[in-house]
C-alpha cells in the first residue's frame, strides 16, 4: 500500500482548513491542494456485486482500503487488490486510516448507506454513495445537510446522470421547450409483494459477519432470504422496487420540475408555498415487505415561475399511465413522462439514457446545450474532488430525490392523505406517516 508523504498530508490539511473555513474555492486542483497529476486516496465500503464495479471505476486513483462484511461476496475485489488494507468494519477503517483517506465510495445495502457515508463526511471525506441514497426520508435529509456542513464533494450513484438522455431532457425542460408542465408520471417496474418471515435459523456462513451486515437495523437472526440481493424486498433493509429504481428513472423529471427548490425553502417562510400533499394507494401492504402495487400522487406547489404540478409515482403494471398520453409510444415497464402545454418529454429507459419529445414537435425550438458532456459519472466525482468542476448528482439533488421516492413508499403504505414539509422534513397531520420517516437504530449505531 502506498504511504502518505509529508506533501500529501500538507495538501489534505490545506483542503480541510480552507473548506472548513467556508472560503471560496476556485475550480482548479491547486485550489484544493492537489498537484496536477496527484491521485485521490480512496477507500471503498461494500466491494462485491455493484460494489465491485465501483471499485474498478475508481481504481485509477490510489486505492488505500477495501471494506466488506462478506469475504465471499467481496472476494474478487479483495483478491484483485491484495496490497491495500482490508476491513470488515468501516468504523474501524475510518478510525485507523483517517489521515490516509481523501474520499470514500459506499456501496452497501440501503440500510447501511447513511451510517457509513455520514461517518465519512464528518471526517471531511468526499463521498460517492449508491442509489437510493438512503433507506429512509430522515437519513436522506441528514446526508444532504451533513455534506453541506462539512463542505465535501458528493455524488449519488444514479449513473444515467452522465448520459445524453438525462442531460438533453433536462435542457428541454429547463428551457421551456414543451411549455409549462402541470402533469407528470414516474413508474418503475412491478411491485414486490408480501414476503414471508422465515422461522428456521440456519447457521451464519463463516464468510459473513452478520452483526456488521445488520449494522443499524434492529436485531434478527441470519437467514439467506435476506441476502445477497433480496434484501431490497424487505422493509427492514431495503426500499422495494420504487427505492431500487426510482432515483434512476425519475432523474431528469426531478430536475426539469426543479423540485429541489422546495427543499431549499426557508423553514420560517409561508408553509403553504412549500407543503407537498401526498395521497396514495397500494395493494398487498405488508409489515415486512413492500406492496404488490403502489400509486402515489404528489400535489406539488409552484416553484418560482413554474406552476403547481401533479406528479404520480407508481410501481405495478396496472398503475402505469394511459397509453393515450404517450402519442403512440408503448407504455414500457419503466418510464418518466412530463406533459407540457406544447409537447411532452418521455423516456422508457430505466436509467433515462435516452429520451424523446412527443406530440406536436415540428414547431418546437431546440435549446442550446448548456450542461457539460463527455465525463463518466465516477470520473466527474473524482475531478470535482480535485477542484475541477461540479458533480451533476450531488446530495443537494440526490438527497431530495431520495426523499421523494421514499415518501412514495410511505404514501402507498399509509393509504391516506398527508402533507410533507420539505424545508423541515416533517409530517404534522398524520402520526403513522410521520413514524415512517425513519426507523429506529440498534444500540451503538447513530448518524
Amino acid at each position: 500500500m502506498a504511504m502518505k508523504t509529508s506533501s500529501t498530508s500538507s495538501r489534505r490539511g490545506f483542503l480541510k482548513s480552507t473548506t472548513g473555513a467556508g472560503l471560496l474555492i476556485c475550480s482548479s486542483r491547486t485550489a484544493f491542494g492537489y498537484e496536477a497529476n496527484e491521485r485521490l486516496n480512496v477507500a471503498c465500503i461494500g466491494v462485491g456485486g455493484q460494489g465491485e464495479g465501483n471499485v474498478n471505476a475508481v481504481s485509477g486513483e490510489n486505492l488505500v482500503a477495501l471494506c466488506d462484511v462478506d469475504t465471499k461476496r467481496g472476494a474478487r475485489s479483495l483478491a484483485k487488490f491484495p496490497n491495500v488494507k482490508h476491513y470488515q468494519d468501516f468504523r474501524l477503517m475510518l478510525a485507523e486510516m483517517d489521515k490516509e483517506i481523501d474520499a470514500v465510495v459506499v456501496c452497501t445495502p440501503d440500510h447501511t448507506h447513511a451510517v457509513a457515508a455520514v461517518a465519512a463526511m464528518k471526517q471531511g471525506k468526499h463521498v460517492y454513495c449508491e442509489k437510493p441514497l438512503t433507506r429512509t426520508v430522515h437519513e436522506a435529509r441528514t446526508m444532504r445537510l451533513t455534506a453541506q456542513e462539512f463542505k465535501v464533494v458528493t455524488q449519488m450513484g444514479n449513473q444515467g446522470s452522465a448520459s445524453e438522455g438525462v442531460r438533453r431532457a433536462t435542457e428541454w425542460g429547463q428551457a421551456g421547450t414543451v411549455g409549462p408542465i402541470e402533469e407528470a408520471y414516474l413508474w418503475v417496474g412491478d411491485g414486490k409483494g408480501p414476503v414471508t418471515l422465515p422461522t428456521d435459523k440456519p447457521p451464519v456462513p463463516d464468510n459473513l459477519n452478520w452483526d456488521l451486515w445488520l449494522g443499524p437495523a434492529s436485531e434478527r437472526p441470519y437467514h439467506p432470504s435476506y441476502l445477497p440481493f433480496t434484501w431490497r424486498d424487505w422493509r427492514h433493509f431495503g426500499s422495494g422496487g420504487l427505492g431500487d429504481m426510482g432515483c434512476h428513472t425519475g432523474n431528469f423529471l426531478f430536475r426539469v420540475l426543479r423540485l429541489q427548490e422546495l427543499w431549499e425553502s426557508a423553514p420560517d417562510g409561508p408553509k403553504d408555498a412549500r407543503l407537498i400533499k401526498i395521497d396514495g394507494e397500494a395493494t398487498g401492504v405488508h409489515e415486512e415487505g413492500y406492496p404488490q402495487s403502489t400509486r402515489v400522487h404528489f400535489h406539488v406547489p409552484a416553484r418560482g415561475n413554474l406552476p403547481p404540478v401533479k406528479l404520480t409515482v407508481s410501481a405495478g403494471a396496472e398503475t402505469r399511465p394511459a397509453k393515450e398520453l404517450l402519442h403512440g409510444e408503448e407504455v414500457g415497464a419503466f418510464g418518466s413522462l412530463l406533459i407540457g402545454s406544447k409537447a411532452s418529454i418521455y423516456s422508457s429507459n430505466p436509467w433515462n439514457r435516452n429520451s424523446k419529445l412527443l406530440g406536436n414537435t415540428q414547431e418546437l425550438v431546440e435549446p442550446d446545450k448548456t450542461i457539460p458532456r463527455g465525463v463518466n459519472h465516477h470520473r466527474e466525482w473524482i475531478e470535482a474532488c480535485k477542484g475541477n468542476g461540479k458533480t451533476f448528482s450531488s446530495f443537494d439533488i440526490g438527497g431530495p430525490l431520495t426523499e421523494l421516492i421514499q415518501l412514495a413508499n410511505v404514501g402507498g403504505i399509509v393509504g391516506e392523505p398527508f402533507h410533507y414539509d420539505p424545508a423541515t422534513g416533517e409530517i404534522t397531520d398524520h402520526p403513522l406517516a410521520s413514524s415512517l420517516l425513519h426507523r429506529p437504530y440498534r444500540k451503538g449505531w447513530t448518524l
